[in-house]
């Protein structure tokens, strides 16, 4: 699309989730062979835990790359799978730190820099919790049905100062994890096939461009007609 592109990245988070992490010069050579024209690319790390590192990350990028038009909010704790009946603080706090709290300030201080400038836009990613249950995973449902519910409201406060904000329900998007999904998954859906990081990137790239400009607050569900 033309834009120059801020990575953030906390590979130690899925080293300790996953047991593996993703090589960043790996992903940062795919992504640099993408770029169009004088673009250019910055990776920056930390942990969004860290409600500092939240609040610093959008400058830390202004200074990299100066103003910024575009945020992704695609971040997230996945770990602490329990239920009600195995729920605890620690991992109620850890979701809502990562997931919410996070979110909401890196969407603060992205207002900030954009200072009355037409044309920005937000993307929050949430689960589809009001599609079907998630007791398995209490306290990742719960911080991203945060999002989906505070939605409007920060959307409503953000057209004003020329921000359009929308969150994107992706369903289930092999990034790996999926790769041994037992064939009951793949017959939920009608396409019969999972859906992959294209899936979401494509609405991304129309929800932040001009074409998407009219698409104010909604929570969008892009799951290839996945059935529960």
């Amino acid at each position: 699309m033309g834009a120059s592109l801020a990575v953030h990245h906390h590979l130690p988070h899925d080293t300790e989730q996953y047991g593996d992490s993703d090589s960043l010069a790996e992903l940062m050579a795919a992504l640099r062979s993408s770029l169009r024209d004088d673009a250019d690319l910055v990776d920056v790390a930390g942990d969004l835990g860290d409600a500092a590192t939240a609040e610093e990350l959008i400058p830390i990028v202004n200074g990299m790359l100066g103003h910024l038009d575009i945020l992704v909010c695609n971040h997230a704790h996945g770990g602490d799978a329990v239920g009600l009946a195995d729920l605890n603080a620690a991992a109620l706090d850890r979701h809502w730190a990562v997931n919410t709290r996070s979110t909401l300030l890196l969407t603060k201080a992205f207002v900030a820099q954009h200072d009355g400038r037409q044309g920005g836009r937000v993307i929050w990613m949430t689960s589809g919790q009001m599609l079907g249950p998630m007791s398995d995973n209490l306290a990742y449902a719960t911080s991203k049905a945060a999002l989906a519910g505070a939605t409007l409201t920060v959307a409503d406060e953000l057209v004003d100062k020329g921000i359009v904000l929308n969150t994107i329900n992706p369903g289930p998007v092999n990034t790996g994890y999926l790769d041994a999904a037992p064939p009951a998954l793949l017959d939920s859906f009608p396409q019969h096939r999972i859906g992959q990081p294209d899936d979401p990137a494509r609405l991304i790239a129309w929800l932040v461009s001009d074409e998407g400009a009219w698409v104010v607050g909604q929570v969008l569900n892009s799951e290839g007609g996945f059935r529960r």
